[in-house]
């Protein structure tokens, strides 16, 4: 079988699509599957370059990748791909949308207000929210252009930078914490990684510069992982995701967990949380990878 791993793109997240997408190609069995690598410079270049392959494994982030446009190409042209279907990655993409579903779920999610570039600021809708407040771009990911706001005096700056990355910015409440992740696989959970940062929060550099930040496969109090548990897999159902996904929580010094955010393409680097909670089970990341592919495979679209 012919694999194609597609990466790079167009998005903010290109060099860390690169490296996902070199990390696969180091640890997929070859002796198994005939590997194209396929980097994406442009739009086009999903069509383009694609021909032949019998299956996309996909190692994209961000927009025009992560957010189901790819993922919609691939369908119309007939060639499987991995993981989520388009509705649900553009669901999971933008995190207006996303917080909207877990709201109507009645899924635990922090408070927030969403801007588009036109709108003004409302600053006592704002510091309704209470501050800190995270303001990030809505459809943004890998944490560029987040920051977090103590003061009124700095939102204005925050809200102006995010708007470069985006044309939606999202004021979020910050919510003290623990932040933990949750790879979900199929109907399952796969072992829970609590993140250490160095910084205030995960941020880029937290991400994916070695030592940025510590990660480490936790075993939770029990009463506390049957509720993280029953949020990731309900938060997985409600937005339709398929395969493989990586729920995003923290849980506040009084145990409680919050939903931050869902990613259907999770980072597949020698940093990343996925391959590093599989192998607290016993699962290498070459088996990953077949099971990845396997299980994308059996799915209609």
């Amino acid at each position: 079988m012919k694999v194609g791993v597609i990466m790079g793109g167009i998005s903010s997240e290109r060099e860390i699509s690169l490296k996902s997408g070199n990390s696969i190609l180091e640890n997929i069995n070859k002796e198994k599957y005939e590997i194209v690598p396929i980097v994406i410079d442009k739009k086009e270049d999903i069509v383009n370059k694609v021909n032949g392959i019998d299956f996309a494994l996909l190692a994209l982030h961000g927009q025009f990748g992560e957010d189901g446009t790819v993922q919609a190409v691939l369908q119309t042209l007939g060639i499987p791909y991995s993981g989520c279907g388009p509705l649900s990655s553009g669901m999971c993409m933008d995190k207006d949308v996303t917080k909207s579903i877990l709201q109507a779920a009645n899924i635990r999610t922090a408070p927030w207000i969403n801007l588009n570039k036109d709108d003004e600021i409302n600053f006592d809708q704002i510091n309704n929210l209470g501050y800190p407040v995270v303001v990030k771009p809505t459809h943004g990911g890998s944490s560029v252009a987040t920051f977090v706001v103590k003061e009124e005096k700095d939102i204005k700056n925050c809200i102006e930078e995010a708007f470069k990355w985006d044309n939606e910015v999202m004021i979020e409440k910050f919510i003290k914490g623990d932040e933990i992740t949750c790879p979900v696989y199929g109907d399952k959970m796969l072992p829970v990684i609590a993140i250490k940062p160095k910084s205030e929060f995960f941020d880029f550099a937290s991400k994916y510069e070695d030592g940025g930040a510590e990660e480490i496969v936790v075993e939770l109090e029990k009463n506390l992982h049957v509720e993280v548990e029953k949020m990731a897999l309900a938060t997985y159902r409600a937005l339709k995701c398929q395969v493989y996904s990586r729920v995003d929580m923290i849980v506040t010094q009084e145990g409680i967990p919050y939903i931050l955010e869902v990613n259907t393409l999770p980072g597949m680097t020698k940093n990343s949380l996925i391959p590093k909670s599989a192998a607290a089970i016993n699962i290498g990341f070459a088996e990953l990878i077949d099971m990845i592919i396997e299980d994308s495979m059996k799915i209609e679209r």
